[in-house]
């Protein structure tokens, strides 16, 4: 089963037995981030010098996807000119998490279990219900990054957004950060992909950081 990159942030981000999310915020951005690097290597956006544009509104094929981009081509559209992506990524990241889910328990991957904490305030867990797609996926970021094998286009895309989310223990639970940083680093800098997606994916990573800081001054 081929499914998106967000889909694979959002099962490395959920706890498999509890369903309850982990690193809650950065994977958030990780997800719109994910999102948005499929639509560009499915050429219906771009992401040059830091500012968005939707360069083909057709189709997909995969509703997630399609989904987005007609809300990203809806609200880039009122805006003049080419919005910063770090605009588009500080929106959806409060969004993108829970249609990804939906998406994922529509695939059967997980399943939506409700709870109230203290009998008063409703949660949602989305506890394994398949876990053969995850395992695949720990795999090939394995093979990738701790094995040395060589990785596809998309692999490599999810290891660049992994590294700039500064998500490594949830893909690599009980391996020192240190031990694969170097090599993710390497991936995401590699030629591995077209120039445009490449500086895409780095654009992307500056405005996670970007939000990142912005939030953290915000909270603090």
């Amino acid at each position: 089963m081929t499914i998106t990159l967000a889909e694979e942030i959002t099962l490395l981000s959920l706890d498999d037995e509890s369903g309850a999310a982990k690193e809650r915020q950065a994977a958030s951005w990780a997800v719109a981030g994910g999102i948005l690097l499929d639509l560009a290597i499915a050429g219906r956006v771009s992401v040059t010098g830091g500012r968005l544009a939707v360069t083909d509104e057709s189709p997909t094929g995969e509703p997630l996807l399609d989904e987005r981009l007609a809300l990203i081509a809806a609200w880039a559209g009122k805006k003049g000119k080419a919005p910063k992506v770090t605009e588009w990524l500080t929106k959806d990241q409060t969004k993108a998490p829970a249609a990804t889910v939906a998406r994922l328990c529509e695939r059967g991957l997980v399943v939506e279990e409700k709870h109230k904490v203290l009998g008063l305030f409703p949660v949602r867990r989305y506890p394994e219900a398949d876990g053969s797609v995850e395992r695949e996926l720990r795999e090939r970021l394995r093979a990738v990054v701790l094995d040395g094998a060589a990785p596809d286009e998309r692999t490599a895309g999810l290891v660049a957004l992994v590294h700039g989310a500064k998500l490594h223990r949830l893909a690599f639970p009980g391996v020192p950060r240190k031990e694969v940083s170097a090599r993710m680093e390497k991936l995401a800098d590699g030629q591995w992909a077209a120039a445009d997606v490449r500086k895409a994916i780095r654009d992307m990573q500056a405005a996670m950081a970007a939000v990142s800081v912005a939030t953290i001054v915000v909270v603090t």
